[in-house]
């Protein structure tokens, strides 16, 4: 009767029971049996909360990280970051108080910030706005705001050569609609044409700061943070108004990539001031460097509208991996979950847990994923109204409390990051990782 090949293996390399016996047996459902053995470059983040819009007529400004207290305990928070186990991080410099006017700067806490952040070796996704601007231009009606946003973009990667990963803007459409069609913030207009005058004003800012951030680093990575949002009319026949809005909600991605526009979403922004011209220059081609489309899921972007117009949240009716494959087959770009949370901290580790469930789903599924973000690594305040009222009303979403004390999602992610840190960008990935040094060859004598 023939050997079994094991019999031959163990006589000849052991039984893997014992160190150096290193063919025991088929490594690999722990991770083991990775080629390198290392951890992978898939991108586990978090992001510290940071928004700054104005609200109360131009009145309050409100400042994310000035109310968390970031700005007096930025080592403590980086800090917790690295504790966490994460490589990267969603951050912020502050546009409207760096910007101080055409050509002139205030460097002084993004220097602290940045240096901190080098030192500690985490890599940033430097977002440049995010739901507001300096006092001096005024708010997303201005038409400068393109040319005075991309000399800002150019600076900050004239200052800090050594970053790659870039926002350059926050949430586009959301930060359209907020500030001119839902009258919460900035200008505070609820108009059709206040929106589109917005939104090609944000879309245009974001690919000239795209362009002005390639030219001194023509190997950027844009993770363009987007809102994924989609609306279930619970009535027996739609209403235009919300069969338009589900389709509005992939209008800043499609200016933003060159994407050919809806023939009724093209009609409504050609009625509301887009001109041809302009429609010419946002086709032209999609912006320089290596685009990441980034989706932005909590429960509350999925809404139900009841017949009498009331809604409630649909708590992943579709879901992030729905959603998302809808954005992923209309644009074809890499993936990022560049957002999620709940309010609600007794649901938070089921609802983290369900988000890397849709991650790993899609991923299985073939479509591109390269990282996971819990937003944010902090609680968040007065986010429950969307800021509308300085209420500081904490929201009980972050890794940490604002007392800095981990949260049961904290230690809930540091778990799924020791599992899964080991995951590449994409499958076998690891075999793509080069190394300048020559692999040597060990020779028995």
């Amino acid at each position: 009767m023939a050997k079994s090949f094991l019999t031959h293996i163990k006589a000849n390399f052991g039984d893997g029971l014992y160190e150096g016996d290193e063919y025991g047996g088929a490594a690999g459902h722990d991770g083991s049996g990775l080629p390198t053995n290392s951890p992978g470059n898939f991108m586990f983040a978090t992001g510290i909360e940071c928004s700054y819009p104005t609200i109360a007529n131009g009145t309050i400004r409100r400042d994310l990280l000035a109310e968390t207290d970031h700005y007096n305990r930025y080592k403590e928070d980086l800090g917790l970051v690295k504790e966490m186990g994460l490589k990267v991080l969603r951050y912020n410099l502050p546009y409207y108080l760096i910007h101080k006017a055409p050509g002139k700067f205030d460097w002084e806490f993004a220097d602290k910030a940045m240096a901190e952040i080098q030192r500690l070796g985490i890599t940033p996704i430097l977002d440049l706005m995010h739901f507001g601007v300096p006092d001096w231009i005024g708010n997303f009606q201005n038409p400068e705001l393109p040319v005075h946003f991309a000399e800002y973009c150019g600076a900050v990667a004239r200052r800090y050569p050594w970053v790659r990963f870039y926002t350059p803007v926050n949430e586009i459409y959301v930060t359209a609609r907020a500030s001119a069609k839902d009258g919460i913030w900035n200008e505070q207009l609820k108009d059709d044409r206040a929106f589109i005058t917005a939104m090609k004003h944000i879309a245009a800012a974001s690919i000239m700061g795209n362009q002005q951030i390639a030219k001194y680093r023509p190997d950027c990575i844009i993770v363009q943070s987007e809102s994924a949002e989609f609306i279930h009319e619970m009535r027996a026949v739609p209403t235009p108004e919300i069969c338009l809005q589900n389709k509005l909600r992939f209008l800043s991605l499609d200016l933003l990539y060159a994407h050919p526009i809806d023939s009724e979403v093209l009609i409504y922004c050609l009625d509301n001031g887009l001109t041809r011209q302009e429609l010419d220059w946002f086709m032209a081609g999609e912006p320089p460097g290596y685009q990441i489309m980034g989706n932005d899921y909590y429960g509350r972007n999925e809404r139900i509208i009841k017949p009498d117009g009331n809604w409630c949240a649909a708590e992943d009716v579709l879901g992030w991996y729905t959603m998302t494959r809808q954005y992923y087959e209309r644009y074809r770009k890499p993936v990022f979950h560049t957002e999620t949370n709940t309010f609600n901290a007794k649901d938070a580790e089921c609802w983290l847990w369900k988000q890397w469930v849709n991650v790993q789903r899609i991923r299985q599924d073939g479509v591109p994923v390269v990282g996971f973000t819990w937003y944010s690594l902090l609680d968040q305040i007065d986010w429950d109204i969307s800021l509308a009222e300085k209420r500081m009303s904490v929201n009980a979403c972050g890794l940490y409390d604002l007392d800095r004390k981990i949260r049961p999602v904290g230690e809930s992610y540091k778990m799924m990051i020791r599992e899964f840190g080991q995951i590449t960008i994409m499958p076998h990935g690891e075999m793509f990782e080069f190394t300048s040094r020559p692999a040597t060859l060990k020779v028995e004598k």
